[in-house]
């Protein structure tokens, strides 16, 4: 079906490319995998976002993380108004540290492991190591290009989104893990990179 939406030859000549290219990868894949991620710890991201998973974990176990919402596209917006947004991100992502990035992968892999109950949570040490994980990333980009995703977000984002979200969960959960993560941007903000 989704051929037929295309030109024919080019849809033939990039699934050739892309059967080659998984030769190339397949054959130059690792033989074992690298050394599990080592978390930092007493750092004061590490300790700020103990306090963010203090606050929000009872928050994250109210939302139904099985839900299709998040298969939805934003109401109101087309695919390349989206693009832009995402756009951002793979900047912000490429100026990252690539050490912190693998390592937050890691988190999430094994968040991912551990989601169990009928809403998909992660465990509590698990969101812990996350949080603590992504902060370190965001603290390895300089602010001008964490605030483009922040902003461009925000321009894709319909401003009834936010109240109908909480409408979802415990009100009270919401309020307290969003202190939480205020105060969590706040420590991550003070021990950010200026530059690139």
């Amino acid at each position: 079906y989704m051929k037929s939406l295309v030109n024919g030859p080019d849809a033939e000549k990039a699934y050739q490319g892309f059967l080659e290219f998984k030769d190339v990868v397949e054959k130059n894949q690792v033989a074992t995998a690298s050394a599990p991620a080592v978390v930092p710890s007493g750092d004061k991201i590490g300790e700020a976002a103990k306090a963010l998973s203090d606050a929000s974990y009872p928050f994250i176990k109210d939302i139904d993380w099985l839900s299709d919402i998040y298969l939805k596209p934003l109401p109101g917006k087309t695919a390349p108004e989206t693009l832009k947004a995402i756009d951002k991100m793979i900047e912000m992502g490429a100026a990252a540290d690539p050490k912190l990035l693998k390592d937050a992968a890691e988190a999430h892999h094994k968040a991912i492991g551990s989601i169990s109950g009928p809403n998909g949570v992660t465990s509590r040490a698990d969101w812990d190591a996350v949080n603590a994980a992504l902060g370190r990333v965001v603290a390895s980009v300089p602010k001008a290009k964490v605030m483009a995703v922040y902003d461009s977000v925000k321009a894709i984002t319909d401003p009834g989104v936010p109240a109908y979200m909480k409408s979802l969960v415990n009100g009270p959960d919401a309020e307290k893990a969003y202190q939480g993560f205020l105060e969590f941007k706040d420590v991550v903000a003070k021990n950010q990179v200026t530059t690139a």
